[in-house]
Formats: structure tokens, C-alpha cells, sequence
């Protein structure tokens, strides 16, 4: 049997993603190859190791005895794999931030800011949708950081990263400025039920966020607007939300719209919990301001102070109790 020392990375890498995604395709898709090229690197592995790893049929694949066997071993290698490269990723280069889907909000201000005071630090932005669809970036070396909420990842993705919490943001709702509950100034969470609000169902990148929206609507009577194709960039964001007419979930800060108004949520006030994400073991002078910046803003603006009978989904409080 080969030696382990001897396996090239990128076959345990496929292995690891097929092993989480028990689907082919989706794996290939998450490690950006084709997925002949990911069967290749599959049997080779199996060759090397001298053991059957999956068991495939037409409808589903799973693990054999010896991939299970294999997936923390696997997990250990690459993680370690990981840390080694970016502990000599040198400062000089730019650090890749994803610094959400439009340019407003918690994570596009905190870059902005560490900028400004930072102006010898090169930071170049990406605009994801949402976390989910981001942390495979952060993994394969793409992307560097992201934000958002991280109970709502995998637990395998989530296991290979770092992150701490930055900002407990506030949920609002965007409303059509002629909708009955337009002329409040806040919106009490009660008087939403029988309402329908788009929570971006249907778009894998931001499965985090529809979940929050779903654990919110649970029991109170809301609705979530039926799964619509990923949305990409502020402008169709715009076009789609005003041909269909929908209300939507967000935070306090948000993309203007005209037509449209922000309402804050209360009585409670729900939360949603930004965490700073980056890979594990990422050492960057960049990485250090921006959790610097975060750090000052927050004491001063009191971004990690949650109100008295506020919301948190339960995931979420565990995380933060445990942390």
C-alpha cells in the first residue's frame, strides 16, 4: 500500500469532497474541475491505496468501510496541507475579501474603513451572495475572507475554517411603500403573520440566510416566498424584486430602493449573527487589520451587544455560548 506521505493532496481532496457530497457531480462543481477529471483522481486514489473507497450506483453513491476509515485521516492531511501553504503566503500580496453581495452593510463598511486607515495594505474585494457559497472559495484558496453566519454552514466546511463573531446585525424588512405596514416605523415580528417575504430560496449560495429566515418564520405564521433562480448583482436584485412585488427580509442596513421602504423588526428585535471567516491557519497582515477594525467599531457602535428578548436562532446561541 502506498505510503501515505507519498498521496498528492489534490486526490484527498477529491476524495473529501465526494465524501461530503456523496454526489459526483456537486463535488466536481465545489472543487471548480470537470467531473471525469474527478472519477480520474477518484480510481486513482483507490489504486494507490488498494482499497474501494465508494460504492456507486445509478442513484446514490456512499462511503465503504475503508472511506470512512479514510475521511478523518483525510481531513487531518489536508487541514494540516492548508495551514503549512498559508503560513508562508507572504504579506505582500493582496488579501481577497468577500465583501458581500452590494456595497453597503456590515462587511462592505468594515473593508472600507480598515482601508482607510490601512493605506498601505492592498485589499481586493469579490461580491458573493452569501457564505455558503463562499467558504468553498475560502477552502480552494480563492477567496481569503468572508462574512457571515457560520451556523449556518456544514459542520465538515465549518471544522476547516476560523472565525469570530463581529456583529449581531438587526433584521429588517423591505416593504412596498404603498403595503399597509409601510407607514410604521418599526414593524412588531407579530404583525408579519399571513405575510410572504423573500428570503432568497433557491439559491444555494445563501442557504445560511434562508435558513435563519425559515427558523424566524417557524410557528409565527410568515411565509417564505417560493424558491426563485440565484439573483446576481444589486441591479437585478432590484428588476426582480420590483416586477414581482415582494416584501423581503433584511437587515437594518440595506440596499435603497425606490419605491420601497426599511422597517426595523421588534417586539423581538431578531438577530443576525456575522461572524469574520477565513481560512484556517491564514497568517496576513490584512487578516489582522481587518479583525483589529472590527474589534474598535464594535466596542464603539456595540455591534456585539444583543437586546434584552432579542431573537437568535438556537444553533446560534450554542455557538456563541461555546465560544
Amino acid at each position: 500500500m502506498t505510503r501515505a506521505r507519498d498521496i498528492d493532496p489534490r486526490l484527498l481532496r477529491a476524495f473529501t469532497a465526494v465524501a461530503e457530497e456523496l454526489h459526483f457531480t456537486r463535488a466536481a462543481a465545489r472543487l471548480f474541475v470537470a467531473q471525469q477529471a474527478l472519477s480520474r483522481d477518484i480510481r486513482r486514489l483507490e489504486r494507490e491505496l488498494g482499497a474501494d473507497l465508494f460504492v456507486r450506483s445509478t442513484r446514490q453513491v456512499t462511503l465503504t468501510e475503508d472511506g470512512h476509515r479514510l475521511l478523518p485521516h483525510a481531513r487531518r492531511v489536508l487541514a494540516s496541507h492548508d495551514e503549512l501553504a498559508a503560513a508562508f503566503v507572504r504579506d505582500e500580496r493582496p488579501l481577497i475579501v468577500d465583501a458581500g453581495g452590494a456595497k453597503v452593510g456590515t462587511s462592505y463598511r468594515l473593508l472600507q474603513e480598515t482601508r482607510r486607515r490601512y493605506p498601505d495594505l492592498e485589499f481586493v474585494a469579490r461580491f458573493h451572495t452569501g457564505l455558503t457559497g463562499a467558504a468553498p472559495d475560502i477552502l480552494s484558496g480563492r477567496l481569503d475572507v468572508s462574512f457571515g453566519r457560520v451556523a449556518g454552514l456544514a459542520p465538515e466546511i465549518l471544522s476547516r475554517l476560523d472565525h469570530c463573531p463581529i456583529r449581531y446585525e438587526p433584521l429588517a424588512v423591505l416593504l412596498p411603500e404603498d403595503h399597509p405596514l409601510a407607514v410604521r416605523s418599526e414593524i412588531p415580528l407579530s404583525s408579519l403573520a399571513g405575510e410572504t417575504l423573500y428570503a432568497a430560496a433557491g439559491n444555494p449560495s445563501t442557504e445560511e440566510w434562508t435558513d435563519l429566515a425559515r427558523r424566524l418564520f417557524e410557528g409565527r405564521g410568515i411565509r417564505m416566498a417560493e424558491p426563485f433562480p440565484e439573483i446576481e448583482g444589486e441591479e437585478e436584485f432590484v428588476r426582480v424584486v420590483r416586477k414581482r412585488g415582494w416584501s423581503v427580509l433584511a437587515s437594518v442596513e440595506f440596499i435603497e430602493m425606490d419605491g420601497m421602504v426599511l422597517r426595523p423588526i421588534v417586539d423581538p428585535v431578531p438577530l443576525s449573527p456575522i461572524s469574520m471567516v477565513w481560512r484556517r491557519g491564514l497568517r496576513h497582515r490584512g487578516l489582522d487589520a481587518l479583525r483589529g477594525t472590527a474589534g474598535e467599531i464594535g466596542v464603539g457602535e456595540g455591534w456585539l451587544k444583543r437586546p434584552p428578548g432579542s431573537w437568535l436562532p438556537e444553533p446560534d446561541a450554542r455557538l456563541a455560548r461555546d465560544a
